[in-house]
C-alpha cells in the first residue's frame, strides 16, 4: 500500500495519510498538497484504524472520519 490515499468525498478529492497511529488529510489545489488536519490515533475507532492500514477508501468509518476534518475546516473558514 502507498502511503497516501485519495478519498472521494461529495465531489471533492481528498488526500489521506498514515501519520503514526492517525493520519493527515490534504487536499490537493493547482497541483500542490495542503495539508489541512492530523487527526490523533486515540480518537479512531478500531475499525477507521484497520481501515487506515489496509488502504481501504470505501470504509464507512474512515470516511466519516475524513468528512469531519473537512468539515472543521469548513467551520473554520479554511
Amino acid at each position: 500500500m502507498s502511503d497516501e490515499m485519495t478519498i472521494q468525498l461529495d465531489g471533492d478529492e481528498y488526500v489521506v495519510s498514515p501519520e503514526g497511529e492517525g493520519f493527515k488529510v490534504g487536499r490537493r489545489v493547482g497541483g500542490e498538497l495542503t495539508w489541512l488536519e492530523s487527526v490523533d490515533g486515540s480518537l479512531l475507532t478500531d475499525q477507521t484504524r484497520t481501515a487506515l492500514a489496509n488502504g481501504d477508501t470505501s470504509d464507512d468509518s474512515l470516511l466519516q472520519a475524513v468528512r469531519g476534518v473537512v468539515q472543521a475546516e469548513v467551520e473554520r473558514g479554511a
